[in-house]
Formats: structure tokens, C-alpha cells, sequence
């Protein structure tokens, strides 16, 4: 299923690419929330090969939603959870930092992520167990242990022109951390943790085809993935601390001084 999920992945990226240069028809989901005519191309792409291959399994997507393709008394072993272009802020503005990210769960763990740059060249993948790796070479977390020596990266909901989320939580690391990054791709944040480029990424209110791919990545590089409590990690809680784990517990310690009550997280769905 990896090398199945790659090649979707592939070809997803190409058709990105290939219209990365062109005129774009955006409209908004919300106030600053987009989606693109070829986030929909990419996705077509990754759920018709899906449901070609593997008709019984269920799929999460973006802008297809919930189960898309699957029956509804179906209760598959096996659920697709795909972002078809994450970063698409980015790439309305011909920012080349996005990217298409695939995961799959078996009986509700994460088992397979696959994320694809396909401007920066950049194929990340991992499946439970067995390591993670871009272009094939294998990954590994940062070893930086202390906190003011740590790059990090973060970003924001869709609705913080109206709500004051992560604010508080950017300002307390940018001034205890080295330095603060925000790209405006979370699968890519995450990537670049396990690749070691970043030491930790924190962000609230996430979906779960952002955090499905990513968090693996950095499980099986050797991270660790949590809550902000330091508790369980569910695709689905809608906040998310990944770190190269020699900084996880400092982080923990920042967020938990620094919540609010607009950081609280939404219920788990």
C-alpha cells in the first residue's frame, strides 16, 4: 500500500505543479479560507485511484468530506486521509510551499503517510514500524535538548482575525525558543520535523488530513507526537505537540502556562 500511496501522491503533485504558474479560479470557505480549482483536480486524482484500487475503504478528505466514497453501512478495516494540497493559501499566491498529503488508518491507527513537495523535490513516507524517509534516505529528528537553542514552527486557525488562538503561545516561544518559523503547511511543518530542519511544531485546531501523514513521520523518525498536556495524540483532538522529544516536556511546560480559554481545543468528533 506504500508504494501505491507514493504513486498517487506523484501524480497528484504533477498535476499541482503543472498548474502552479497558471490563473486560478479561488473561492472562500471562510473569511480567509480557500480552495482552488486545483485542489479539486488533486483530490479527483487521489480518490479515483482509491476507490479504483480499493473500493471498500473509507476516506476522509478535505473538500470531499467524510467517508467520502464509502457505503454507508460499511465499517471498513481500512480509512484514506487525504489533504490534496495543503498550503493552498500558498499556492494561490505562487508561494512554492505546499504540498499533497496521504494517510491511512487500520481499525483507527496510523499505519502509512506518504507527503509529497512537488516543488521542492521533497517525497516523504513512512508506514508504522518500519521508518521514515525522504527521497529514500532515512530520517531523523533533531538532538537539540535545550529549548533557546530550538527552531520551531507553528501556525494559525483560519478564524484568528477574530479569535486571539496560539497568539499567546507564539508570543511565550518566541521569546524562550531561538527562533519561531510559520510556513502555512502543517503536513510540511511536520515533515520538517522529522526531517530535523525543525526541533517542534505546536498548533491548535487542526483537521485530521493535516496531522494523519505528518505525525507518523515524526513517530518513525524518532519524535514524539502528544497532545499539549503531554496525553494521548488523536488525529481528532485538534491540537497537536511533535517534537524530536528531547524537547517535549519544555514545550509541554510553555503551553500549559500560556493556555487561554480561546486555545482550548474542540471536542474530539
Amino acid at each position: 500500500m506504500l508504494a501505491f500511496a507514493i504513486e498517487l501522491a506523484r501524480q497528484a503533485g504533477e498535476v499541482l505543479k503543472d498548474g502552479f504558474d497558471r490563473p486560478h479560479e479561488v473561492r472562500f470557505k471562510g473569511a480567509i479560507d480557500l480552495v482552488t480549482e486545483m485542489d479539486l483536480a488533486s483530490e479527483a486524482v487521489i480518490l479515483g485511484g482509491i476507490r479504483a484500487r480499493f473500493p471498500d475503504h473509507a476516506i476522509l478528505s478535505e473538500e470531499a468530506g467524510a467517508d467520502a466514497g464509502a457505503s454507508a453501512s460499511s465499517s471498513p478495516t481500512y480509512r484514506w486521509v487525504v489533504d490534496p494540497l495543503d498550503g493552498t493559501t500558498n499556492y494561490a499566491h505562487g508561494a512554492p510551499i505546499f504540498c499533497v498529503s496521504i494517510g491511512l488508518e487500520r481499525d483507527g491507527e496510523r499505519v502509512l503517510g506518504v507527503i509529497y513537495a512537488p516543488m521542492l523535490g521533497e517525497l516523504y513516507a513512512t508506514e508504522r514500524g518500519a521508518g521514515a524517509t525522504l527521497n529514500g534516505r532515512p530520517l531523523n529528528v533533531s538532538t537539540t535538548d535545550r529549548l533557546d537553542r530550538a527552531l520551531l514552527v507553528t501556525g494559525f486557525p483560519y478564524d484568528v482575525q477574530v479569535k486571539a488562538t496560539n497568539l499567546r503561545h507564539f508570543g511565550a516561544f518566541i521569546h524562550q525558543a531561538q527562533a519561531v518559523r510559520r510556513l502555512g503547511s502543517a503536513a510540511l511543518d511536520l515533515a520538517w520535523v522529522a526531517a530535523g530542519r525543525f526541533d517542534g511544531f505546536w498548533e491548535p485546531r487542526l483537521a485530521p488530513w493535516d496531522l494523519c501523514a505528518g505525525t507518523l513521520l515524526v513517530e518513525e523518525a524518532g519524535g514524539r507526537v502528544t497532545g499539549y498536556g503531554g496525553g494521548p495524540f488523536s488525529i481528532h483532538g485538534r491540537e497537536v505537540l511533535a517534537t524530536n522529544g528531547l524537547l517535549h516536556d519544555a514545550m509541554c511546560g510553555v503551553l500549559a502556562t500560556e493556555r487561554t480559554d480561546t486555545d482550548t481545543p474542540e471536542r474530539p468528533r
